[in-house]
């Protein structure tokens, strides 16, 4: 069955070399043409992360993309549901089949907090990457675009975002 036509799906993180590095799954709560939206939580033990306090069951809403190099992930809380910021993956673009979206992560993230103030992460990871000249700058045009994006306000309605593709 494919993306478009399930509720659930399971999310597959693949390493540039292609292994599976995380699964778990996720509700479908919106789609478009060349993008999903879904719900998924925190399955991980609680932990500090940059200043932001993830919890085990804490919201996330995911928006993928089958032609764009990132995803983009908001952060709610397990108890009262605030925004505790977003975190987003550079990548390969999100294949999207069989009641699966997978996707490659290129190291880099993009974390922005409430107050739109933000940090780049793993630069190191990436630069130990070995990806053909091309895809490094894929990468960083992908990151260049994230930025806009939040600095647009864009990224405020995820839904929409999906729609739009």
């Amino acid at each position: 069955m494919s993306v478009m036509e399930t509720d659930w799906v399971d999310v597959i993180k693949l390493n540039p070399r292609g292994e599976e590095k995380w699964r778990y799954p996720g509700k479908i709560l919106a789609r478009g043409e060349k993008a999903v939206l879904l719900e998924a939580f925190f399955n991980r033990e609680d932990r500090m992360f940059h200043g932001i306090f993830l919890r085990l069951g804490d919201r996330f809403v995911e928006a993928y993309f089958s032609q764009r190099g990132y995803n983009i992930f908001a952060m709610y809380d397990v108890d009262d549901g605030h925004l505790k910021g977003w975190y987003c993956n550079v990548t390969r673009p999100a294949v999207f089949q069989d009641g699966q979206i997978s996707y490659v992560d290129l190291a880099l993230d993009l974390l922005v907090y409430p107050d739109g103030s933000s940090l780049v992460l793993d630069e190191d990871e990436f630069a130990e990457l070995t990806l053909s000249p091309e895809e490094s700058q894929f990468a960083w045009d992908s990151l260049a675009e994230l930025k806009a994006l939040f600095a647009s306000g864009a990224v405020q309605d995820l839904e929409q975002l999906v729609r739009e593709g």
